[in-house]
């Protein structure tokens, strides 16, 4: 590495005026409410019960704080509005 790219790579590095933004603590301004939801925001949604589903399991991952649920989850989900085999 020459002179320069040293001092070019220095430069960069101390002269780095963005502040460091720390994405996973969580304390960004969206908020809990701002994260992007797997199910609610489909176009998809001309049905009212799948529509329900959807919001159903975006409740259970919000309130449980699960970016992804596993299949037991979803039954539990399916189950608590209703279904019965």
């Amino acid at each position: 590495m020459s002179a320069t790219e040293t001092t070019s790579t220095e430069e960069l590095t101390t002269n780095n005026t963005l502040p460091f933004v720390d994405r996973r603590s969580g304390s960004t301004s969206r908020g809990a409410f701002g994260e992007r939801r797997q199910f609610s925001s489909s176009p998809n949604t001309s049905r009212p019960e799948v529509a329900e589903l959807a919001a159903a399991i975006d409740h259970y991952k919000l309130s449980r704080r699960r970016r992804f649920i596993t299949m037991e989850e979803l039954y539990d989900v399916i189950a608590g509005l209703g279904y019965h085999r």
